[in-house]
């Protein structure tokens, strides 16, 4: 049996390794660690201020644009109708004090006033008979030169950002397409066909594409392609957009573990195949007297 366990050969002593050596720390100064904890600061606290910024940009358009008029309607209302005896009469002075625009009762009583007010129009547009009115409103304002000149630009600016568009980008595909050099990619939007004229010309069916801009995903441009140069790609629009508007730092979220299989996904063995089972390995032996021992048991069996 001797010879099933050869010899051990002696480990060869390599000698003493030289290491460079350690390089000295450099000494963090004050300003260092101000800047580096100043920044970690600003870096925690700029998502909430740029959020209370913004609501209090919305409190002051809200109360500019809408309360602070309705204030001065009620005012006005309150001066007319005391003569009709509906409400008591009051002189001016007595209705500026009892509704001053300068407290801030009176900017929050204007402020709930004014959504109140929108939420009203918005019930009104949303059924078909305030739809309608509205369409005979606006196209009586485009009769005048000025505001024609004007307001459909802001009416454009404004459906961009405000209007309802879950609809229209619901069927949307997400899609990569290369309009200006070859091997460079691009994510847009299918948004529908492509014109008519155009694909009679190239004789190539043409899809409209959508390419949102980073990190304002909400402006871009619009191309038209041929449909067999888009590669549709496995996204939602969620994640497109998450992905254009954090410049590719949030990507698409992954649906399987790190390192796992695809769900659903099978090996070449079968769903059904068990995990081979790994061989313990025999304590005390090096892999040179496994060697050994499995050559021995190869020998013995032949």
């Amino acid at each position: 049996m001797a010879f099933l366990y050869p010899r051990r050969k002696q480990a060869v002593n390599p000698g003493p390794t030289n290491f460079p050596p350690d390089l000295p720390r450099r000494p963090t100064s004050f300003a260092d660690d101000f800047r580096r904890f100043f920044v970690r600061g600003l870096a925690a606290l700029m998502p909430t201020l740029i959020t209370l910024w913004l609501l209090v940009k919305v409190w002051e358009f809200l109360w500019e644009a809408l309360g602070r008029h309705i204030i001065f309607s009620i005012r006005f209302l309150w001066l007319k109708l005391g003569g009709w005896w509906i409400v008591p009469d009051e002189p001016p002075g007595y209705i500026r004090r009892v509704l001053p625009s300068e407290s801030l009762s009176m900017q929050v009583l204007g402020v709930v006033l004014a959504i109140v007010l929108v939420y009203l129009v918005g019930v009104l547009v949303g059924n078909f008979i305030g739809r309608q009115f509205w369409r005979l409103g606006e196209m009586a304002v485009m009769r005048v030169p000025l505001v024609r000149a004007i307001y459909p630009a802001v009416k454009q600016v404004t459906d961009l950002f405000l209007a309802d568009r879950a609809g229209a980008f619901a069927g949307s595909r997400v899609v990569a397409v290369q309009h200006r050099a070859q091997s460079l990619w691009t994510i847009g939007l299918v948004t529908g066909g492509g014109l008519r004229a155009l694909s009679e010309a190239t004789g190539d069916e043409m899809v409209t594409v959508f390419v949102p801009s980073t990190p304002t995903a909400f402006s871009g441009y619009v191309v038209v392609v041929p449909r067999r140069a888009v590669v549709e790609l496995p996204l939602t629009v969620e994640d497109a957009m998450r992905l254009l508007v954090s410049g590719g730092v949030l990507g698409p979220q992954a649906k399987q573990k790190l390192g796992g299989p695809p769900a659903g996904d099978e090996t070449e063995a079968g769903p059904s195949a068990a995990p081979q089972r790994p061989q313990a390995a025999t304590p005390g032996r090096t892999d040179v007297d496994r060697i050994a021992v499995t050559g021995a048991d190869s020998g013995v069996r032949r």
